[in-house]
């Protein structure tokens, strides 16, 4: 059964493409979409002034409104959410309970679910992947094949790329950066101008911060704290 109607004169032209109000059953005005494509009938919600286009769909529960697009071959399914200024587009996929919202940009291969959180000027891209509780705001960002899960934190201006992974209470912050196959988990900070690359393993309660580099196939755990201007690298314990 169709939940929703194009309407014919309530149209926009958005970079060349014609984009069509919707109108659900019970008479409520939605978004706009290219195409019945773009928007299953069913539960799925696009509201405001949001656009789905190209070959985007919007399915499940899933509900996309304010300013918020999605686009090229993204979807958004499951009971995700994406609002404010957000956009999804590439192969990029949100799904579960996930949030996107604020000026974030989803894009690439990259996927966001679980109940994840992805808000404020976050660029997640490449083949990313952020996911379970974790949250990643303020201008962060995730890329490369790099994973954020569990109930891990990325924020400030703090990057994670490459291969690396931060999971489980791990807070990634600042200026930090986090690469190449590097691991930051338990409740490890890694935080200031502080770089984590290589082979790396920051875990448990350790601390990394000021401009302080841990690299090589070094593991900094237990209740360490590296400072300052120190280096810890090769195979450190």
């Amino acid at each position: 059964m169709k939940t929703y109607t194009l309407l014919e004169n309530d149209t926009i032209n958005h970079y060349g493409r014609t984009l069509y109000r919707i109108r659900y059953v019970d008479g409520t005005l939605g978004g706009y979409i290219e195409n019945e494509r773009n928007l299953e009938h069913g539960n799925a919600r696009v509201f405001d002034n949001a656009k789905v286009f190209d070959n985007a769909e919007v399915s499940g529960n899933a509900l996309v409104s304010g300013n918020a697009r999605v686009l090229g071959n993204a979807e958004v399914y499951g009971d995700a959410r994406v609002f404010g200024d957000a956009e999804v587009y590439g192969d990029a996929r949100v799904l579960g309970n996930a949030w996107v919202y604020g000026n974030t940009r989803v894009y690439g291969d990259a996927g966001v679910y679980g109940d994840a959180r992805v808000f404020g000027n976050i660029k997640v891209y490449g083949d990313a992947k952020v996911f379970d509780n974790a949250k990643v705001f303020d201008n962060a960002k995730v890329f490369g094949r790099a994973e954020v899960s569990g109930n891990a934190r990325v924020y400030d201006n703090a990057r994670v790329s490459g291969n690396a992974s931060v999971y489980d209470n791990a807070l990634v912050s600042g200026n930090a950066r986090v690469s190449e196959n590097a691991r930051v988990l338990g409740n490890a900070w890694v935080c200031d101008n502080a770089l984590v690359s290589g082979n790396a393993r920051v875990s448990e309660n350790a601390r990394v911060s000021e401009n302080a580099s841990v690299f090589g196939n070094t593991e900094v755990y237990g209740n360490a704290r590296v400072y300052g201007n120190a280096w810890v690298l090769g195979n450190a314990r």
